[in-house]
């Protein structure tokens, strides 16, 4: 097919299925591995013309086997057109996150999915004209690629790094400069090290990419100077053609795609100033990193008890440990939070318990357990076997039951009570007391009555007035609070017609709630601080945490720790994972301990 172009004359964007040619290291990066060639075959759709990408242009790229929702934006390095059907593209990937990871991962013959190309282009320049291009980090692959189609020796080329150099395979020009912030290669010094105001004036036109703070630097210099300048801007995209208007920036002539008003843009119509980047962006205090000697204290004390570190397992998705100890070092975390357990035993819901979606799962357990009686003879004694310290969850169907359970724990010598209240898989009880400020205070006064134990509550984040809620548990008698239990769901069985579960709603978790989850953190947080600092309680916060990064978050949220729980069964390991980047994390930005960087965000 020929390439579609609309009543503009302008290309259209297509989405189609490349083929990957070949994914490698860039030798000469430094650190080893964090820049990577990709050479993808793009063959035209139903074996009609390839469109081929002006310089300056990119791609939207995802892996077809990707879990992720969202392509890469990703600059065009390097194309050639090897027949009317096919053209060759490369591309240097800086590994990143999880998105750069995939494509990194790539091998030969794999399918990668393409939207492209994108955004406009660099402005060729004039005949006989003399110009410079600037390209810093990974951003030396858009002018790279803009500098192969210039005559060689046409135009001078600097190129700015932290350490080493890459990129500059194809580029020809009169002079190269290169610097390092290391001084490893060339100049010792940022892009400012090699040109100025004055030194620019030689040139026609300043082409150039990299990160903010040197395109800022560019900028200025190009306007002290006189001479135009053009600059390849970048941010976080969604669809890559100009609807969602998730990668707006501000200019002085208003709000700018770019995706589609850029990359590429005027010098001249862009104010830093009104850009959000690291220029702009508000940063913490930065410190040293930590003494190889010295290793960052991890551990917390919620309601008087004393825990290792701030990574729990989650009731319901750890039994009571010696399950998973085989599988990982359980005397690593933290704490453990029991099955959920009621005065007596129950057998569950019947039907379907369980249902993947992508990023999350719907569980219909419905609080199997053995009962408290079973428990206290035969589970927590193992589980206080380990070093983690044991968390007990209790749940009733009735105030009653409730009270009875927790005057049986008392007795034992478990250190903390979880009490849930908002467990959304059974028909009585559960999450009912928690939905509701003065139901849910009654449950805790009256276990409160019974028990000496720490009294951790955990609430729902289906309840109207969650802050409501919490503040009432505390003031019943709560000494801490963790949140948030699942979301309510359902599924529908297509071939049926009917719900998937006995109880039609369930409970949904898993990475989709994060954000949500760390929003209810952080509101709480946020309410606990206003109060006087005698009057406040620990937020334990939970929901979608899968990483260490994860784990940051809630903490720099306010959490003093948090649990862990669907992300086990996708990764056993992903606890211990959290506990060991946890522990870098802190090492490499110098905290010491938790309360340098808790609540840092509120």
């Amino acid at each position: 097919m020929s390439e579609i172009k609309n009543c503009a004359g302008e290309t259209y964007p297509v989405f189609a299925t490349g083929k990957v040619n070949g994914c490698s290291i860039v030798q000469s990066a430094v650190p080893y591995g964090s820049v990577w060639y990709l050479k993808v075959n793009v063959s035209g759709i139903n074996g009609g013309n390839a469109i081929a990408p002006v310089p300056g242009q990119f791609y939207m790229l995802r892996s077809v086997r990707s879990g992720l929702l969202l392509g890469r934006p990703i600059s065009v390095y390097n194309s050639r057109r090897i027949s009317d059907s096919n053209v060759s593209i490369e591309f240097l990937i800086l590994l990143k996150g999880t998105g750069t990871k995939e494509l990194i991962s790539l091998e030969s013959g794999d399918g990668i999915e393409l939207l492209g190309p994108l955004g406009n282009n660099w402005p060729v320049p004039a005949e006989n004209s003399k110009v410079l291009c600037v390209g810093g980090g990974v951003g030396v692959a858009p002018v790279a690629g803009f500098a192969i189609t210039l005559p060689k020796k046409s135009y001078d080329f600097v190129a700015a790094f932290k350490s080493g150099s890459y990129g500059l395979d194809y580029i020809f020009p009169e002079k190269l400069t290169i610097t390092t912030d290391d001084g490893s290669v060339g100049i010792k010094g940022m892009v400012t090290a090699a040109i100025d105001s004055e030194s620019v004036k030689k040139y026609d036109a300043v082409y150039a990419c990299g990160p903010v703070p040197m395109l800022a630097a560019v900028q200025k210099i190009c306007a002290d100077a006189g001479v135009k300048c053009w600059l390849s801007m970048e941010n976080r995209m969604a669809c890559g053609v100009g609807a969602c208007l998730g990668c707006t920036i501000h200019t002085k002539e208003g709000n700018k795609r770019c995706c589609k008003d850029g990359p590429v843009f005027d010098a001249e119509i862009l104010d830093f100033a009104k850009i959000d980047s690291p220029v702009t962006s508000q940063r913490m205090a930065r410190r040293e990193p930590l003494a190889k000697n010295e290793e960052p204290d991890l551990s917390v004390k919620i309601a008087g008890v004393e825990f290792a570190n701030p990574v729990f397992a989650a009731s319901g998705t750890f039994g009571y440990g010696s399950e998973y100890s085989t599988v990982l070092d359980v005397d690593s975390l933290g704490g453990i939070c029991s099955k959920g357990l009621t005065l007596d035993g129950q057998p569950g819901n019947f039907g379907v318990r369980l249902i993947e979606t992508p990023m999350g799962l719907i569980n219909s357990i419905g609080l199997e357990n053995p009962g408290i009686k079973h428990f206290i003879e035969n589970e927590l004694p193992l589980m206080q076997k380990f070093k983690a310290k044991t968390i007990v969850n209790l749940s009733g169907k009735s105030l009653e039951t409730y009270v009875e359970g927790a005057k049986l724990l008392d007795k034992t010598d478990a250190p903390m009570i979880e009490l849930n209240i908002s467990c959304p898989n059974v028909k009585a009880g559960g999450m009912a007391f928690g939905m509701e400020p003065k139901a849910a205070a009654s449950v805790v006064e009256a276990v409160r009555k019974v028990t000496k134990k720490p009294l951790m509550v955990k609430l729902s984040p289906n309840a109207p007035d969650l802050i409501g809620v919490a503040m009432a548990v505390k003031n019943a008698g709560a000494d801490a609070i963790s949140l948030v239990n699942t979301f309510q769901a359902t599924a529908i069985n297509i071939e049926t017609g009917r719900p998937c579960f006995e109880n039609i709603r369930a409970g949904f978790s898993g990475p989709a709630v994060k954000p949500i989850a760390l929003r209810m953190v952080y509101d709480l947080c946020l309410a606990m601080n206003k109060l006087p600092e005698n009057e406040r309680i620990p937020v334990v916060g939970l929901g979608g945490i899968s990483c260490w990064q994860d784990a940051v978050e809630f903490i720099m949220a306010g959490a003093s720790a948090v649990e862990v729980g669907t992300a086990t069964f996708g990764n056993p390991l992903a606890m211990t994972e959290i506990v060991k980047g946890l522990r870098d994390f802190m090492a490499k930005k110098g905290y010491k301990t938790l309360d340098d960087f808790r609540g840092c965000a509120l």
